[in-house]
Formats: structure tokens, sequence, C-alpha cells
């Protein structure tokens, strides 16, 4: 997949503070890409630059393979804020000021409502909606206009967990329509469970990038002991499936396992050394615990 959006080296600072620091990935045409961190990472920094809100510091970002930036902006649909409309119009009286403002036309209103599943709704007033169902109405205003990314700022906050659900399916069904959507969210599990590809950012600093199934991958670890300490360290320096060890006392060992290693494996390579264990148990890291890690 070629990049539809390239960062590099971009870093921001407001006085003192350095909330973006050198920070470079690309979000690959196709995808769902998920900026992810705990608040006060970044995210929405990297947002404001990206969409010409904020001015960086350093560094460059180009759209589309370095199409011209106003050209750019007309295929990119974004909500960063809450969803703000008049509060006594109708869903279809409203999407018709935003087309006005952002002179799209209104022929596509009518398939905006429907891809964001409230058409049925088009009549009613705004302040009937629920959160989740004001938040559907942003996105469908992002989408007028047919961008070909969408670009959105923490989606399913203060959603109960009805309306975090409606905004997931949303975000997958206009995904398997060919559409690129960047979210920044610092919900593990919101990432996890709709975006294939992910950059971590910590205090500005892009800890990993990459698919989710790579960067996200749960690691698990195997506590061992043998009566002679120092010839088991010795045995597993020679397995490389295994990522870290350490002692966890004067008798025990916790390795990290990589690919292709588990509990069988570590035995087996343990006898065929002669060494005979006294313990081993598998100990399952989870992918919460391995963000909890790498972000505080």
């Amino acid at each position: 997949m070629s990049p539809v959006l390239s960062i590099s080296n971009i870093s921001k600072a407001y006085g003192p503070v350095l909330a973006l620091n050198n920070v470079s990935f690309e979000v690959p045409e196709g995808c769902v890409f998920g900026l992810l961190g705990p608040n006060g990472s970044g995210k929405t920094t990297m947002l404001g630059i990206i969409l010409d809100v904020l001015l960086a510091n350093k560094g460059t970002y180009s759209w589309f393979g370095g199409m011209q930036p106003a050209q750019a902006r007309r295929q990119i649909g974004s909500l960063l804020e809450t969803p703000n409309f008049y509060h006594y119009l109708s869903a279809w009286d409203n999407l018709e000021i935003t087309a006005s403002i952002r002179t799209e036309g209104l022929a596509g209103r009518e398939q905006v409502l429907k891809q964001v599943g409230l058409y049925e709704r088009k009549d009613s007033k705004f302040q009937t909606f629920s959160l989740g169902m004001k938040q559907r109405l942003a996105i469908g205003a992002a989408l007028l206009g047919k961008p070909r990314i969408l670009v959105l700022d923490e989606p399913t906050n203060g959603l109960d967990p009805a309306g975090i659900a409606e905004i997931r399916e949303l975000i997958r069904s206009l995904s398997k329509m060919g559409l690129t959507i960047l979210i920044a969210s610092h919900l593990l599990d919101e990432v996890e469970k709709v975006c294939t590809h992910v950059a971590i950012l910590k205090k500005g600093n892009l800890l990993l990038s990459g698919p989710v199934d790579e960067v996200l991958r749960s690691e698990d670890h195997v506590e061992i002991k043998a009566t002679d300490i120092a010839a088991l360290e010795a045995a597993l320096q020679s397995m490389p499936a295994i990522t870290k060890m350490k002692r966890a006392d004067a008798d025990t060992l916790l390795i990290t396992c990589g690919e292709g290693c588990d509990a069988a494996g570590i035995n087996a390579h343990c006898m065929s050394k002669g060494i005979v264990l006294s313990h081993l148990v598998l100990k399952k890291k989870s992918l919460e615990s391995k963000f909890m890690e790498l972000t505080t």
C-alpha cells in the first residue's frame, strides 16, 4: 500500500514544553491507522499540524505523494472537536449549512446520512439525538465531498458503550468502502478492535509504529528454575527465540519469548543441554500490560 500521509521529523514546542519530538511515520492507503497514546502525548497537536491548524517548528509532511496542499485539503474529511450543529435544526438542514460553508453542494447529503445510519432520522432535530447519533452526524458532515481520508480525534470520547459500539461499526463499514481513516485515541481497546496500523506516542516521542498485530503483539513470560542457575543461563543463551532474560531471584530466571518459543521447547532445549528444570511456569502477558509499560 502506498502512503496517503508521510510525516518526517515533525517537532512542535509550546514555549519550554516539547509537544512533539522528531516524529516520523507513514499512513498507508486503505488502512485504519490509530495514533495511540495517553492524554498529553501529542496526538491532537499532530492532527492540528497535518490539517494546517498548527505550524510545526521543524519537519515536513505530505499528503497523497506530494499533492499541492489546497488540492489535498479537498480530499480530507476531519472531525477534531465536539460536534457543532444547530440544535433546533434537523440533520438534513444542518448538513445543508455544512455543505454550503464548504462549497460542496447538496447532492451528497442523502448518501452520507445513509452511510452513518441516520437517513431515517434526517428530519429529526439535532437536539433529539443521542450522543452517539450526534457523533455519527458529525462524521457524516466530514464525509461530504467524498474525501479519500477521514481524520478523527477521539471519536468515542464521552460515549456510552452503545455509542462506542456504533462508532466502531461505522469505522469498520467506512473502511470496507475503501476509505483511509486516521484515528487519534488514548484507548488501547479502541485501536486494537478497529485499526490495522498504529503509531504509539509518549510525551511527544514516537515509541513504535507499524501494523497493529506486530506493534501490539503480546509476549509470553516463562519463569524457570534449575539447581545450577549459571549453567541454565548459559544454555539459554543459545536459544534465539528468547528475546530477554533476567534473574528474578537467586535461583529463578524470568525469560521473554518471541515467535517459535514455548514452554515445551524451552524444556526440550534444556534437557538437550543436560539441565533438568525444577520449575517451569508460563505467564501470559496482556496487550494492556505491554501498552502500560510503554506509555507510563
